[in-house]
């Protein structure tokens, strides 16, 4: 055994092995190192995306024809609910900043920990406390929530099912993405390494950057609004239900005001693992370095101001109605330049095709697809007709799952030798991808049709024209979650059993790949420092 492999081995031992004032699972969980609470956030996450999977795919099989397939009407409003709730709040919206963000982002910018380790801890604790909320409310009580993730008024004050718990739960859901943000902004400011400029930052730290300004400016507003729904349904208090003087269409107007920032929540982290990914398998340097950060903080910013798209038929004046679809196309270049970037930079590059790679690709096609569509949703006349259609849904899982949910395992298989010292079986790796992007096109592409043809989005039963689209899409949420179970047990085979992985199997150029896999308990041995003269990706 040579001196790196006794080297790695040295230090897989004591990352696996570490004891600090308490063992075995207990360790995990009552753990501040950040390594340890990005894999709890991955675990976790994981675990929620297979319910929502799950809950999906018996939507699916009840939309198989016309009629009562599987459940009744009632049950099919809760499951499309809770099923939403999971994959928003519990998934998307934490998926890369509290798995790769809390794993990668000290490593990558030298240093040894987040500045605020037993808060990171705190908020992981926050993030099962809301999972359990939420959970509660399916099982106890009058039945899951039946008003649709959105929590819509008057909805969400009239029904008698059980709501309140899942309100409480998205609630302290929120919390943690929010001390999530100030740990990342504080981190990120604080304790970069020497040398380590703004202008040397990698992209996917910029990203978490533009991120956890969002998580600490927008999330409070959701907060708020879902303590106003609770006391709403508690005492009566009259600010969204009409019949008390109070206007259902300000609780809109306040949950869009955070949710569509929350969308850029989903999507920047994204974004930047792709910005990371695309260079290493190019093997060239980032095509427009800082236009691609300019970009990002320009989504960041005007992300704040285009979310009355979402209400263009709820009641607007016509001038409103203007500028937020002309903002709604201004927000679209920052991301145009973007792909614009990603594909100038495999241009002429010398590509080293690897999973990775494979789903990165997939999610420029696939986010092209959803930002084509989100221009005919920002557009006044064609929102009109498909507003609250199949096609929305289509749109917003392109964006949602397949933006966010395909660059999550895009970096899942980039970052795995990293985070687990070993390396998966890329045969298998590469038969999940494609079986899971076939199922996914399969499966969202017939809502576009639907949407357009008239099929209304959340109904339970349909009209026998649109049966054709609904069998086509069912079937390719079977194929899609073929693919997953591909992808989910070769990954876990590979994390017990896999070959033992390189400090840099990749080639990257970023700090992450200069430490051994997975990283010793502190990182670095020694601070690094970089050169002045190193430019951005050129640490090593």
């Amino acid at each position: 055994m040579n001196y790196m492999q006794k080297e790695h081995a040295a230090n897989e031992a004591n990352y696996l092995t570490y004891k600090g004032k308490y063992k075995g699972f207990l360790g995990w969980i009552f753990s501040t190192d950040h390594k340890r609470i990005g894999l709890l956030y991955l675990y976790s996450i994981m675990t929620m995306f297979s319910v929502g999977v799950l809950l999906g795919l018996a939507m699916k099989f009840e939309l198989l024809a016309p009629g009562k397939t599987i459940m009744e009407a009632q049950t099919y409003n809760a499951t499309f609910t809770v099923h939403g709730v999971i994959m928003i709040f519990m998934v998307v919206v934490p998926g890369l900043p509290a798995v790769f963000g809390n794993f990668l982002l000290p490593i990558m910018i030298g240093a040894k920990d987040v500045s605020f380790p037993k808060l990171n801890l705190l908020s992981w604790w926050l993030y099962i406390l809301g999972v359990i909320l939420v959970l509660s409310a399916i099982i106890f009580g009058n039945g899951a929530p039946d008003t649709g993730w959105t929590f819509y008024a008057p909805y969400s004050f009239k029904t008698g099912t059980n709501l309140l718990p899942a309100i409480f739960g998205a609630f302290i859901l929120g919390f943690s993405s929010i001390l999530t943000g100030l740990n990342f902004l504080v981190t990120i400011h604080r304790m970069r390494c020497p040398g380590m400029k703004w202008s040397k930052l990698p992209l996917f730290v910029w990203t978490l950057y533009g991120t956890a300004w969002i998580q600490l400016l927008a999330t409070p507003v959701i907060g708020i609004t879902l303590v106003l729904v609770a006391l709403e349904r508690l005492f009566g208090v009259g600010i969204f239900d009409p019949a008390l003087g109070g206007d259902p269409i300000l609780y809109q107007h306040l949950f869009w005001i955070y949710s569509h920032p929350a969308v850029y929540i989903m999507i920047l982290p994204a974004m930047g693992a792709i910005s990371e990914i695309i260079p290493t398998f190019s093997q060239k340097q980032i095509f427009g370095y800082k236009a691609i950060i300019a970009s990002t903080m320009a989504i960041a910013f005007v992300g704040y101001l285009v979310w009355g798209h979402h209400m263009f038929t709820a009641g607007m004046s016509g001038t409103a109605q203007y500028y937020f679809s002309l903002l709604t196309f201004i927000v679209a270049i920052p991301s145009a330049i973007k792909v614009f970037n990603w594909i100038s930079t495999m241009y002429k590059g010398s590509i080293n095709v690897q999973t990775p790679l494979y789903w990165a690709a997939s999610f420029i096609f696939v986010f092209l697809v959803g930002g084509l569509s989100g221009l005919l949703l920002g557009s006044l006349a064609a929102n009109v007709h498909v507003h609250d259609t199949a096609f929305v849904v289509a749109h917003f899982h392109y964006i949602v799952f397949g933006g966010t949910g395909f660059a999550f395992f895009a970096s899942i298989h980039y970052w795995f030798p990293k985070m687990f010292g070993r390396m998966y079986d890329k045969g298998w790796a590469n038969a999940g991808w494609l079986i899971f992007f076939i199922g996914f096109l399969a499966l969202y592409s017939p809502m576009f049709y639907l949407g357009m043809m008239g099929m209304p989005r959340r109904y339970y039963d349909y009209m026998d024209e649109f049966h054709g689209g609904n069998i086509l899409s069912t079937f390719g949420s079977w194929i899609l979650v073929t693919g997953f179970l591909i992808i989910i047990i070769n990954l876990i085979r590979s994390a017990r059993k896999g070959p033992k992985a390189e400090m840099d199997p990749w080639h990257g150029k970023t700090l992450e790949w200069t430490v051994t896999s997975p990283p010793s308990l502190e990182n670095f041995d020694e601070i690094p420092v970089i050169a002045e003269d190193d430019g951005p990706y050129n640490y090593k």
